[in-house]
């Protein structure tokens, strides 16, 4: 069964970077494309960002493009969000999700399993 796990979440000041990670376990990542969603309190999910099963492509929401970046480890079975100069409206829950396609990532109906989520939470 595959299981994937967040981690890295926080409370920090605006301006600073975090990182957060995701790990899969149950099967390898190299067979998904991953992606990033984050949810604030009253809206509805949001796309960060995601990258294809090669890690040869990439793509990141408007609100976070320049600042956030994702990368993919097969080896480790692990995904990263480096999130840079973090602003308030940065706040949310953070979760992974796996797809078995490289299409329309940006969709939440292409992925097929989704972890708990971490919550990151900037500070002005």
């Amino acid at each position: 069964q595959v299981r994937l796990v967040e981690s890295g979440g926080g409370l920090v000041p605006a301006g600073v970077s975090l990182r957060l990670s995701c790990a899969i376990t149950g099967h390898s990542l190299s067979s998904y494309a991953m992606g990033w969603f984050r949810q604030a309190p009253g809206k509805e999910r949001e796309f960060v960002a995601a990258i294809s099963r090669s890690g040869a492509r990439t793509y990141y929401g408007d609100s976070v493009k320049g600042r956030f970046t994702i990368s993919r480890d097969n080896a480790l079975n692990m995904i990263n969000l480096q999130m840079d100069s973090l602003k308030p409206e940065d706040t949310a829950v953070y979760s992974c999700a796996a797809g078995s396609t490289d299409l329309y990532l940006s969709r939440r109906e292409v992925y097929d399993y989704w972890g708990q989520g971490t919550q990151v939470t900037v500070s002005s």
